[in-house]
């Protein structure tokens, strides 16, 4: 009896041991915020990883797709272009809470950005689309957006001896509802942002972040911002619910729902996923206000208080939040050798 006394009491001094031990472990990531060259492993998820090099496509489709995304033609009046709402003046996105669509019609979401939306694991805020050619298709038959469909945009177009020239050396079937979103994500893959701050960071260039940066990282670490914000585009990688810690539905100040409030459950509609949308990507986020799905953050500083709040039950301090807040402007990248503005 004594010798199992013995070992039940050796077995408990184990546990104990271990408990401690792991209890004052930091996370890897925070720990190794200097250690690897070329990316950040979190505990548990994807790793932090810089943004890969634009691909080398197809010069004559880039050619026919960028134009496309240009021409206003693909609206029902001939008014508005994928880049009106998609402006790459204005990191890719509007700048507005919800975006407006022909004849001044005022959309239910916020324009997410088109930079390195290919590297999305799925398109929309509510993830119904899976490839960028589904996304490209959205907006043009959106009665709130261009209000349109092939049968009226390709006589149009058609009408162009140009574009009736590049579709039937592009696509055996010539111009069709297919080949013009197939040439408009052709463009859009194009449309990486590298190069940042914290992609040269990832890189192993240790001064590419001030410590003030490299504070407000250590914290997006410690808090657990990156258990939902990761991988290459710190984000845009998962689906999460808003609200995880409270209910933010409730407490904002315009307290009406409105069906783009549901998220993936209008998608799906099954109850697990009211309120549950793509986590966004972080990329470029400090030139992308306002913020989250209905616009209701205008600065970076609010969005920040307002995930640690609903996401991850937290108050941050002011301190902290403009640590982070200084983190997130290294994620701003390049396009056409320019960092966005």
């Amino acid at each position: 009896m004594k010798k199992l006394i013995l070992a039940f009491l050796a077995v408990l001094f184990a546990m104990l041991v271990l408990v401690l031990w792991f209890g004052n472990v930091k996370p890897p990531a925070a720990d190794a915020l200097l250690a690897s060259p070329h990316a950040t492993q979190l505990h548990g998820g994807d790793a932090l990883l810089p943004l890969p090099p634009v691909p080398a496509l197809p010069e004559e489709k880039v050619a026919l797709g960028k134009r496309l995304f240009f021409d206003q033609r693909l609206s029902h009046d001939n008014s508005l272009a994928c880049a009106g709402c998609h402006d790459l003046a204005r990191g890719g996105s509007d700048r507005l809470p919800a975006a407006i669509g022909i004849a001044g019609a005022r959309g239910s979401v916020n324009t997410p950005t088109v930079f390195n939306a290919a590297l999305n694991f799925v398109q929309f805020w509510d993830g119904r689309a899976s490839t960028l050619e589904e996304q490209a298709a959205g907006p043009v038959h959106n009665p709130l957006e261009m209000a349109s469909s092939w049968a009226e945009v390709i006589p149009k177009l058609k009408l162009d001896s140009d574009y009736r020239r590049a579709f039937q050396q592009l696509y055996p079937e010539g111009m069709s509802g297919q080949s013009i979103v197939d040439a408009i994500a052709t463009y859009e893959r194009t449309l990486l942002t590298p190069n940042s701050p914290f992609d040269r960071f990832l890189r192993g260039e240790k001064s590419a972040l001030s410590p003030r940066e490299l504070d407000g990282y250590r914290h997006f670490l410690e808090y657990g911002c990156a258990s939902c914000h990761q991988g290459v585009l710190i984000g845009g990688n998962m689906y999460q619910r808003f609200g995880v810690m409270g209910d933010y539905f409730r407490d904002r100040p315009v307290a009406r729902l409105i069906p783009a409030d549901l998220g993936r459950f209008n998608v799906t509609g099954r109850e697990e996923d009211r309120h549950v949308f793509k986590v966004p990507s972080l990329r470029n986020v400090a030139v992308t206000a306002p913020y989250f799905h209905d616009g209701s953050a205008d600065t970076l500083e609010k969005a920040v208080v307002i995930m640690g709040r609903y996401q991850l039950g937290r108050e941050l301090s002011e301190i902290d939040v403009q640590a982070i807040v200084a983190f997130l402007r290294t994620l701003t990248g390049e396009w056409e050798g320019q960092r966005l503005q």
